[in-house]
């Protein structure tokens, strides 16, 4: 098993059906009104980009970046094939997500997931983030489990 990661467009069928199951989960566990999806043509658009984690050619994983005003990136669409969970594969699209939202210089990273995802806390506890309270325009609601995390400026060793 090799896996793979790297920025991809979201408009490749393999990636649509993905971002499918991905929204097919979410609303089993949370109701429409409180899930804040982005459809794959937004993902697709200029102010976001998407990394996809490949195993043999097969996507099994994605994460987005979406770039806020004031120094604020977003991590949006987080998702792992459930064949693929317990290998790590989501911290290390989170990586990916901080290591570009860093080269980009921004501040903050902030997300919003579900109540009912501890697997994804799990994830974003893991990689050095907060819970907080509501971020950028979400509604405040039991549904919803905010994070942060500050990124400050990584020194370079010469």
């Amino acid at each position: 098993m090799a896996i793979e990661i790297a920025v991809e467009t979201p408009l490749q069928d393999d990636v649509r059906a993905l971002i499918g199951e991905l929204n097919a989960t979410l609303l089993e566990l949370t109701p429409p009104e409180f899930c804040f999806h982005m459809s794959v043509e937004q993902m697709a658009e200029p102010d976001t980009t998407v990394f996809v984690a490949r195993d043999d050619g097969m996507a099994i994983g994605c994460g987005a970046l979406k770039r806020h005003a004031g120094g604020v990136g977003e991590v949006k669409r987080m998702y792992t094939r459930p064949s693929h969970r317990g290998l790590k594969i989501g911290a290390e699209i989170v990586r990916h997500i901080e290591a570009l939202a860093r080269q980009e210089g921004f501040t903050r990273l902030v997300l919003e997931t579900g109540d009912r995802h501890p697997a994804a806390w799990t994830v974003y506890e893991r990689t050095g983030f907060t819970r907080c309270g509501p971020v950028l325009d979400y509604p405040d609601s039991n549904w919803s489990v905010f994070y942060e995390k500050a990124l400050t400026p990584e020194m370079v060793s010469l």
